[in-house]
């Protein structure tokens, strides 16, 4: 099993979920749901690994909050 760290937005233009998997090119999906992104975000991972393990060029380190003045 292997397991990859997917970043989510919402797009305010469609409503849709949109999740990708940071330097892990071609790795992005989109779904109504939450559900239904998972599902797609898994599909495109097998597809892509399919073609071998990807070539990892940095590291996802993760996210932080950065406050600046109003």
């Amino acid at each position: 099993m292997k397991v990859f760290t997917a970043v989510i937005e919402r797009c305010s233009d469609t409503g849709l979920y949109v999740g990708f998997v940071p330097n892990f090119p071609g790795a992005h999906a989109q779904g109504e749901t939450l559900e239904e992104l998972h599902t797609n975000l898994r599909e495109v991972l097998g597809m892509l690994l399919e073609d071998g393990e990807p070539v990892w060029e940095s590291e996802f380190v993760g996210t932080q909050i950065i406050s600046v003045p109003a």
